[in-house]
């Protein structure tokens, strides 16, 4: 068996790397953003037994051409790069890393609020082109207005832990998380998303991309939110329509947004977010930060030993677990 273990992007935190040589196995590196091709030509190359999934899709023909390939571990939480289904049809679990970078996300989705609602960017700019706009300047103020937090996980929960400090009123919704995840924060449980964007002056997406959420942001659920609400977005940003988005904020509905993820990313160079001055944009680094980054890589690192080692590992790190039971049970009941 090869002891290599593949990583789909040009970095991994020291601590994690050094897990790996500790345990006499070998890291490889994709370019950032490699396609399915360039990787599954790694994996063949290398024979690696696991990888740390952090750019690039990992489909079921990534994973044909990789027989050998016994765990996929993600490097953060949001699996939609990763089809999870083909992992469990060939008997590959796929692990995440959770809670490990909450922090460092939440801190960046209340600073994404704090510039957007503030205007700290378009500001900052009028005044260094030699533009002193505190006549007529009307500004918000956030304390007392209400922040739904669409998902309650572990970004969720730190983001409202920040976002009470900040005088602001949470109103949740997810139908996953139990009652007393909402009431330990004391975020209003909400019976459905559109009763949360009806309160929403603003809006912090935490859900991840599937079926059911791509585009829960579009034009007739934006009509829900209250007129000058915004938008915050650390997830993932096939959640947002990007079409309608723009189209709200220019007609005044959205007062702004600012993001961390694109629909495709990176986004080309005239996506039309670039135009839009209420907009605040960073580049997919809400969990890049360098206590984050040993966090997640430690934790992805060390999921994959225990799989390969046939160690015990917490059944909510397996995100396939269930696919993983139905793709083994099928067999038997063909048999019957």
């Amino acid at each position: 068996m090869s002891k290599t273990i593949l990583v789909t992007g040009p970095d991994l935190d020291p601590a994690a790397a050094g897990l790996v040589a500790d345990r006499g196995y070998r890291t490889v590196h994709t370019p950032a953003y490699a396609d399915s091709a360039v990787i599954a030509e790694f994996l063949q190359q290398t024979g690696a037994v696991g990888i740390v999934s952090r750019m690039g899709r990992l489909d079921a023909a990534v994973m044909d051409a990789a027989p050998q390939l016994k765990v996929i571990s993600k490097h953060g939480v949001g699996v939609d790069n990763i089809d999870i289904q083909a992992a469990a049809d060939r008997g590959i679990p796929v692990l995440v890393a959770t809670g490990a970078n909450a922090v460092s996300v939440a801190e960046h989705a209340i600073a994404l609020l704090l510039a957007t609602v503030k205007r700290v960017l378009p500001l900052d700019a009028g005044l260094r082109a030699g533009r002193w706009e505190k006549p007529g300047f009307s500004g918000h103020e956030i304390a007392g207005s209400t922040l739904g937090l669409m998902g309650m996980g572990a970004i969720a929960q730190a983001t409202g832990r920040m976002a009470k400090g900040l005088g602001l009123t949470l109103v949740g919704f997810d139908p996953y998380a139990p009652d007393s995840t909402f009431e330990a924060l004391s975020v209003t449980r909400c019976t459905s998303v559109e009763d949360m964007l009806a309160q929403s002056d603003i809006l912090s997406l935490h859900c991840p991309l599937s079926d059911k959420t791509r585009g829960l942001l579009n034009t007739e659920t934006i009509e829900l939110m209250p007129k000058g609400a915004y938008v915050i977005n650390t997830a993932r940003g096939g959640l947002i329509d990007e079409a309608a988005l723009v189209a709200a904020i220019r007609s005044g509905h959205l007062a702004g947004a600012g993001l961390d993820t694109f629909a495709v990313e990176p986004p080309a160079t005239d996506h039309p977010f670039f135009a839009v001055p209420e907009i605040v944009l960073t580049p997919h680094i809400g969990g890049v930060t360098r206590e984050a980054g040993a966090r997640v890589g430690v934790d992805a690192v060390r999921g994959i030993f225990q799989i390969l080692d046939g160690q015990p590992i917490a059944s909510e790190r397996i995100i396939n677990r269930k696919l993983l039971a139905a793709a083994q049970a099928e067999p038997a009941a063909v048999e019957k």
